[in-house]
């Protein structure tokens, strides 16, 4: 009995290495496919502000159908927000969201993978920053250092780069500060127990008719116009087109919403310091295919400048592990747990979902 069951305890230890690294890889495949997607589909489809609407009608189904299957597989209903609530507490986070995910789809058409992966990274800056202002992160010294590695390396990786596109990195740039804002602003939103939207589905479902709204003045505006009179859908001569436009733009909708859903799946059975860690070596895998697949040109000093900012995230997951460990030492009493990712019922299955490591956080790589 005593060798059986260290035998049983190994296995168990290797079935859960073997599922985290199978929940790794499915967001590495959601989360990479749709970068490259998307910028293999904007070299043909310049509407990327269109793209970004089809995407949402598409989550917002898809949720949709995601909830009623959860509500028959629980027997419990879903949460529904009253009018005031959705309103005034969803709206600031679904429109920082919708411009976030629209510039970022927009830069494709002027900017190398390669530094809109790196650009995107400086995100950590505004949601540090953010943090701070909505006093969700405490401030120590050590996130002046974190700020000067990021900061630094983003210089680095942009100074004298050949592929460098001024427009373009304004606007990943205006997107990670935008970024800043929806992460922290979705950290509150599902941080408030009376709203009930501690289930990003849940979440997922209320933001996507008013990211959908926000984002359109802006489509028509920008593209409308040019849409209305293109042959790949409005003035098609043949059917065709039409279909083969209609289903590339389908396949990113359902990459966008399996990034979404692995993101979840990854959280609730692992940690958020899990999926924080495998953000940093998902970008590492960005820029090798980027340089491979693309013929991104990254030079030793551009090379240099992404290392020195993966220092600095890497400082920021290692410090958030520190003191969110100091904390739940330094607790007493009964502690309210409030997982970020479980769903309503689920208390036996996804127990998992109660790390160490899991506060109500919500880490974007």
């Amino acid at each position: 009995i005593g060798s059986w069951q260290p035998s049983m305890a190994c296995r168990v230890q290797l079935c859960r290495v073997l599922r985290t690294v199978g929940l790794v890889l499915l967001y590495y495949v959601f989360s990479i496919g749709i970068t490259f997607y998307n910028k293999w589909l904007m070299k043909d489809f310049h509407y990327p502000l269109f793209m970004t609407l089809v995407h949402l009608a598409i989550n917002f189904c898809l949720s949709a159908l995601t909830r009623r299957a959860i509500q028959s597989w629980t027997g419990k209903p879903r949460i529904i927000l009253s009018w005031r609530h959705y309103l005034f507490k969803v709206a600031p986070t679904a429109f920082a969201t919708t411009l976030d995910i629209g510039l970022s789809n927009w830069s494709f058409l002027f900017i190398t993978i390669s530094l809109y992966t790196m650009t995107k990274s400086s995100a950590v800056l505004f949601i540090l920053f953010f943090s701070l202002v909505f006093k969700l992160e405490e401030p120590n010294p050590f996130l002046i250092l974190v700020v000067l590695l990021i900061s630094s390396g983003l210089f680095m990786f942009t100074f004298e780069s050949t592929q460098f596109n001024l427009e373009g990195f304004i606007m990943v740039l205006l997107a990670s500060f935008l970024g800043g804002i929806r992460w922290t602003l979705t950290q509150v939103l599902m941080q408030k127990a009376e709203l009930g939207l501690q289930n990003p589905i849940d979440t997922m479902y209320h933001l996507q008719p008013l990211m959908f709204l926000g984002l359109f003045p802006l489509f028509l505006y920008n593209e409308g116009l040019s849409l209305s009179m293109s042959e790949k859908l409005f003035r098609v001569t043949e059917l065709s087109p039409f279909l083969s436009s209609l289903f590339k733009l389908s396949i990113g909708g359902l990459l966008a919403f399996g990034l979404g859903f692995s993101e979840f799946l990854l959280v609730s059975r692992t940690s958020s310091l899990t999926l924080s860690i495998s953000g940093i070596f998902k970008e590492i895998c960005t820029l090798l295919l980027a340089a491979y697949l693309m013929g991104d040109k990254m030079s030793v000093l551009n090379w240099l400048g992404f290392a020195v900012c993966l220092c600095g995230i890497s400082l920021h997951v290692g410090l958030k592990t520190y003191y969110s460990k100091s904390k739940q030492l330094s607790r007493k009493g009964p502690e309210l747990k409030m997982p970020l990712l479980r769903l309503n019922g689920d208390e036996g299955e996804n127990s998992a979902a109660d790390d160490d490591d899991e506060e109500q956080e919500v880490f974007m790589h």
